[in-house]
């Protein structure tokens, strides 16, 4: 019987050890959100600049983020953690810790609602508060294999990050309709753009924005637009609504389609507009589709 006695202290020494020492965090926070790791992510990276506390955020790969946020007396570790559960739910998991007070924080946790929890629930609250609000000004139905129509276009290049493209947009969309219609070349469709380099890691494109007009042989030159044949290809696609700088959405809605049905794509997205922006208006009635060519 002492030996059993003793086997039951080493185990509860051992766990208590085990939680204080070499737990990797303090506290957990976990819920379920109907859209994608990506949108998290970007959201995330949104809402992490809108803190008054001073805060840094790291990514480790699209599903792993690494916050710190610094206090008067602490800095705070929110170590963001997300996964597809399928092709509509994912999982959050923040594994918090108080860099300054780890121990006294895991001694009082189990005892009492301290000042930690509670800082660390509104804080992920007020997080989880905004996502809620931004899915509900956007829309993106559900993916289908589509085709992307064979297309002549004048274009401009443009680089920046993935939330300048609709500042980008707005900038030469005066500028490149302009043009068209002062050397009166005829229009053939919707403008559109189409992604040419895409860092997923860093959130930064290379894209040409893109009126699509009758060919001919008399196309004026300029130093800053350019013209180019589009073959038609093969796409999965969606329809996004919404304000056209939170367009990416939809992107990542594609990724996690053609990942989860085995599906080989080029991270090329291209959108089509069926709105100006500088009009204005509810985004909600913005119409775009979005295209990712699969790959042969």
């Amino acid at each position: 019987m002492k030996k059993i006695w003793g086997l039951v202290a080493m185990l509860l020494l051992a766990g208590l050890l085990w939680y204080l020492l070499i737990k990797p965090y303090d506290y957990l926070v976990t819920f379920k959100v109907k859209t994608t790791t990506g949108t998290i992510n970007q959201s995330l990276k949104s809402w992490n600049k809108t803190l008054k506390d001073n805060s840094s955020l790291e990514q480790i790969e699209l599903g792993h983020l690494l916050q710190k946020v610094s206090t008067k007396d602490s800095l705070f570790t929110f170590d963001w953690n997300m996964e597809r559960l399928n092709d509509s739910i994912s999982k959050v998991k923040i594994y918090v810790t108080d860099e300054n007070n780890s121990i006294q924080n895991k001694i009082a946790i189990p005892f009492t609602n301290t000042n930690f929890e509670k800082r660390v629930k509104k804080t992920v609250s007020d997080f989880f508060n905004g996502l809620t609000k931004h899915l509900s000004e956007i829309k993106v139905s559900e993916v289908q294999k589509s085709n992307l129509k064979e297309t002549y276009c004048a274009y401009v290049n443009i680089k920046g990050r993935q939330h300048e493209k609709a500042f980008g947009m707005m900038k030469y969309y005066s500028f490149l309709s302009g043009f068209l219609n002062k050397n009166n070349i005829d229009y053939n469709g919707l403008p559109f753009v189409e992604i040419k380099y895409w860092d997923i890691e860093k959130d930064s494109i290379h894209f040409n924005f893109c009126f699509p007009i009758i060919k001919n042989d008399s196309l004026p030159n300029h130093p800053e637009i350019q013209y180019k044949q589009n073959k038609s290809v093969n796409a999965l696609k969606v329809i996004y609504n919404g304000n056209y700088i939170t367009s990416d959405r939809a992107w990542y809605k594609l990724l996690n389609y053609a990942e989860r049905n085995k599906i080989t794509i080029s991270r090329k997205p291209v959108e089509i507009f069926h709105n100006n922006p500088n009009y204005g208006g509810d985004a909600l009635r913005w119409k775009t589709e979005v295209y990712m060519p699969i790959e042969n």
